[in-house]
């Protein structure tokens, strides 16, 4: 055969192959399925159930004493603890079994803002005063505290917000678990007679535990 001849051949052979090529790649006729089904998708979500807990608020930072009731002798200052609010959302079986809890309090001395001698937190004292200790008899207010000037009520209580002094508390969580608890307290300080004149400042701190 010529060599001619093989070139018109070969040229032949080629743009058969590559016309073959073309139609292998063309595009279907139709673009509608044959057959489809559909699959229904469902879930269920439960409500997030948070657990519950035992709170302390107070309604309010500060208060103020004034003088009322002062002797020849002692002066006294006198005013009311803000209302201080116990909420336990939780159900008995989250309370953990023969818990038990109460709001302590205590106060730093109080510091003058002229340079006067500070006045011990001993001359600070309380009485509580539960406004709502629920139905069951078991929530109750901590008994007075006198001060370091003041005879005794009782054995041992005339040693003013020093330490950590009851306000409220109750011996079974579980019992009162629910519930919502009020207490406020009457404050009074009480000095010798030739305190030194002036502003005093101090911290009462108030602590819930369980």
């Amino acid at each position: 055969m010529h060599r001619s001849d093989h070139r018109r051949l070969f040229a032949t052979v080629a743009a058969s192959a590559f016309f073959a090529g073309s139609v292998a790649l063309a595009a279907p006729a139709s673009a509608e399925p044959i057959d489809s089904t559909d699959v229904r998708v469902t879930v269920d979500i439960e409500e997030v159930k948070e657990p519950g807990v035992l709170a302390m608020s107070i309604a309010g930072d500060s208060v103020a004493l004034s003088e009322n009731g002062s002797t020849l002798l002692i002066r006294q200052f006198t005013g009311t603890l803000p209302t201080v609010t116990v909420t336990d959302t939780r159900t008995p079986d989250e309370v953990p079994e023969g818990a038990a809890w109460a709001v302590l309090g205590n106060a730093t001395d109080f510091v003058g803002n002229s340079g006067q001698a500070p006045i011990s937190a001993g001359h600070l004292g309380w009485k509580p005063d539960l406004i709502d200790g629920g139905d069951t008899g078991l929530v109750s207010a901590g008994e007075e505290v006198v001060t370091v000037v003041d005879e005794p009520t009782q054995p041992g209580n005339n040693v003013g917000l020093v330490d950590q002094e009851l306000l409220v508390s109750t011996f079974d969580s579980g019992a009162v678990a629910g519930g919502e608890y009020t207490v406020d307290a009457d404050l009074f300080l009480r000095t010798p007679a030739d305190v030194a004149a002036g502003s005093y400042t101090s911290t009462l701190t108030l602590s819930l535990f369980e």
